[in-house]
Parts: structure tokens; sequence; C-alpha cells
């Protein structure tokens, strides 16, 4: 039985230096039925040139170019309206898959008949030095994804056949956390996987690395994308903030 296509949703915005070692970690991976969606969101750097020269070697690699900055919302819509995959996978243009990321994940999902998986992984600063991992729990449904983000965008996979293609809220920040919750509205609970599958880049000026700002955006999420009320808004806040606390200072 020939293997379903996994689409694998890439924006690139200026990150020369890493979207090289991004792409290897992709041609590098055992399960080799994928397509890599990389969408250019308005680099001036050399990033453009880098994936043109992986084209030319391997047509599984594609290149779509937005006429002005975006932002990342639209950017992975983009590619997501182009994808052909049955599963829809996101790595952004600076982290990293290990080989077996889409084999464990496809065979699980295809074993299971779960359709929204995600699973550890482990994270480096900005000159790949280990900073540790960070630990998939077993299951998350909605009310667990309020209170923390436990979904690695870099480890997620959707199955298109069963969800339908879901688009990201086009909202300047934490626009894949709001994917989640928009697909946990349609399917109960996301899957996951202990083993640690990929590694994502800490960046001095990413959202993640800021948490005053994370946190700013986490409150956007709850009145402005999911319409909580000030109550609801704020329970889960507490929750956020407690368990943000404890992943940064609790060993």
């Amino acid at each position: 039985m020939k293997k379903p296509l996994v689409s694998i949703i890439t924006p690139l915005h200026n990150a020369g230096p890493f979207i090289g070692e991004t792409i290897e970690s992709v041609l590098s991976q055992t399960y080799t039925q994928f397509e890599m969606l990389v969408v250019n969101d308005g680099s001036i750097d050399s990033g453009v040139e880098i994936v043109e020269k992986y084209i030319e070697k391997d047509a599984r690699i594609k290149l779509f170019h937005n006429e002005s900055n975006l932002g990342p919302a639209k950017t992975r819509n983009k590619a997501i309206a182009n994808a052909k995959g049955r599963f829809i996978a996101f790595l952004d243009r600076d982290d990293l898959w290990y080989p077996d990321k889409l084999e464990v994940q496809v065979s699980k999902m295809l074993e299971l008949g779960v359709p929204f998986v995600f699973s550890s992984y482990d994270r480096m600063d900005e000159n790949g030095k280990d900073l540790g991992p960070v630990l998939a729990p077993n299951k998350v449904r909605y009310s667990d994804l309020l209170k923390t983000c436990s979904i690695g965008c870099l480890t997620a996979i959707y199955d298109v056949d069963s969800l339908g293609k879901v688009y990201l809220p086009d909202i300047l920040k934490r626009q894949d956390f709001a994917l989640w919750l928009k697909i946990l509205k349609i399917t109960p609970e996301a899957t996951g996987i202990i083993k640690v599958l990929a590694k994502y880049r800490v960046r001095n000026n990413s959202i993640s690395g800021n948490k005053w700002v994370a946190s700013k955006y986490q409150w956007k999420v709850y009145r402005d994308v999911e319409g909580l009320n000030i109550a609801q808004s704020a329970y889960y806040f507490l929750h956020y903030t407690f368990n943000g606390f404890m992943k940064t200072y609790i060993k």
C-alpha cells in the first residue's frame, strides 16, 4: 500500500543561517513520502537562494512567495491551501526534526486512527547548545490546552481526511496555539508521543523567549479568539502563568 503524503508547512523570513540545516533534517527523514512547502514572507537575506538550491536537487521541496510581508499566520495558511498531502505537519525555518519523526508519528496515526498528534522535543539556543527536553503528555483536550500549551508547533501533525484543512486564525502572535484550540473543537483530544522527535531553537527575539510578551498574547487568544469572558480568561490565565513558572524555575 502506498504511504500517504505528508505536507510540511515552513514559513520563511530571513533565516539564511538556519534554513539549510532545517531542510537537511527533512531530507534525512526515514519516511520519504512528503512535500515541503516553503513560503517566502518578504525575506531579504540569503534564505530564498538557499531554498532554491535545494529545489534543484529535490522536487519534493516547493517554494512560494508572498507579494509582501504578511506574517506567519497568512504565510502558513498559504502553504496549507497549496498542500496536497493527507497529513499537515509544521516545521519553522530554524527548527529541526530527528530522522524518525515522520515515521513514528504517521505510523501512530494510522495504527490508532487518531487525527491529531504531537511529541516531546528538545530545546537548544541559537548556537545549538542543548537546553533540555519538553516532554509531551499522553493526551491533551481543549480545556487542558487553555491552561498550558503543551503542543510544540514543530511536532504537530493533523489528518486532513478526518478534520479537513484547518487554517490558522489571522492574529499577530500565538497563531499555532490558537490553531490547536481550533482543532480541539473538532476532535476531542490530541495524542502525545513521549519520544523526543524534534529540536526547537529558542531565539533571543522569539515570542516564546519573552515571557511577558507571550503572556500578553495568551490573554488576547482567550478574549479575542476564543471569546472567553473575563472570569474564564482569568481562570485559565492563572493556570497558564503557574505552569509557566513551574516549567521555568522548578526542575
